[in-house]
């Protein structure tokens, strides 16, 4: 492939497909050079290291899940939204795992303020208006769906359900069941413990 034409955003694509392809973790300036037959130093022009590169790549990823949460949740409310997040998340990362493996990686705080990460957590919320849940439980909600959605969908492509019956695709429903019974019914948070006695005067 011709050196002409490369970018930042070509490269970030191209990266974005070799995460596909072979993993997050294989995604390096090397291994980018090789896909493009050039020389490493080419691609310093417009990426700065392998940690810009991944973190391009984390951010289109970011942005490619929060359109399709955006989309997903379009004239939907309660389980029927909260099914749609849930199945945006697990089924982005099934076709998509390196790209979604990338959309976990830590960014510094002034990058993560205006990535699309924000649009994450608000999509959330707006799901967890269908639920009479105010704060501080909805940020406990907004944990929790986090959690439960992350936790699934990262044992599934790793292949922790593949040995079991029933199948990921029997439990996967369940789950956005219980879920949507425990937003609807969110337990009262716990009594404060009693302010303790003061200690007695001592003995004269």
């Amino acid at each position: 492939m011709a050196r002409a034409g490369l970018s930042a955003e070509r490269l970030t694509r191209a990266g974005a497909e070799l995460a596909d392809e072979a993993g997050f973790d294989a995604v390096t300036l090397s291994a980018l050079a090789r896909r493009f037959d050039v020389k490493v130093a080419s691609l310093y022009s417009h990426v700065k290291n392998s940690r810009d590169l991944r973190t391009r790549i984390a951010l289109l990823a970011l942005e490619e899940l929060a359109d399709r949460g955006a989309a997903a949740l379009a004239g939907r409310a309660g389980k029927d939204a909260l099914a749609a997040l849930g199945d945006v998340y697990r089924d982005y990362a099934r076709e998509h795992p390196g790209r979604y493996a990338a959309a976990q990686l830590r960014l510094d705080p002034g990058t993560a303020a205006a990535s699309a990460g924000p649009r994450h957590s608000g999509m959330t919320r707006a799901v967890l208006r269908g639920y009479d849940l105010t704060e501080p439980d909805q940020t406990h909600a907004v944990r929790l769906l986090g959690s439960v959605f992350h936790g699934f969908v990262t044992l599934e492509t790793g292949g922790a359900f593949s040995h079991s019956a029933p199948g990921p695709q029997d439990t996967w429903p369940r789950i956005l069941d219980a879920l949507d019974a425990l937003l609807r019914n969110w337990p009262a948070p716990p009594a404060p413990s009693p302010a303790p006695r003061p200690a007695p005067p001592p003995a004269p």
